[in-house]
């Protein structure tokens, strides 16, 4: 409820499937998801390493294991990722540095970024298949 004689005309609920974010709010958006992502998969990481690491015969299996379609795909998206945050973050220290600070500065930053890592996934498909 709106204080008596004020002016203020934001909207009360908001929608977000409504809003269209500007390409360097989902830049931003997408890096906090994929880091969330890369800190979940990180067990897997973890189980991976330590399977690896156990005996011969664990390694073996785990070589087995990660030779399947369906790996090579998680592998891919985990990858995908990764690259993702990675050159996010590096967008994010050379806006740090004073660089593509203002908002037609940002949005082509956040262009390159989605550029580079549409590049990274095709190379990373590339490199597993």
């Amino acid at each position: 409820m709106k204080p008596r004689g004020s002016k203020d005309n934001r909207p009360v609920n908001l929608e977000l499937s409504t809003i269209k974010f500007p390409i360097t709010a989902l830049a931003s958006i997408s890096h906090r998801v994929t880091g969330v992502l890369l800190f979940v998969s990180s067990v897997l990481l973890v189980w991976a390493l330590d399977a690896s690491l156990a005996s011969e015969e664990s390694f073996n299996q785990l070589g087995h294991l990660l030779s399947s379609t369906s790996a090579k795909a998680a592998l891919w998206v985990f990858l995908v990722i990764f690259s993702y945050h990675a050159l996010a973050g590096i967008r994010h220290l050379i806006m740090d540095l004073g660089v593509g600070e203002d908002f037609k500065g940002g949005a082509l930053g956040a262009r390159i970024l989605f550029g580079a890592a549409a590049v990274a996934a095709i190379a990373w498909g590339i490199v597993l298949w």
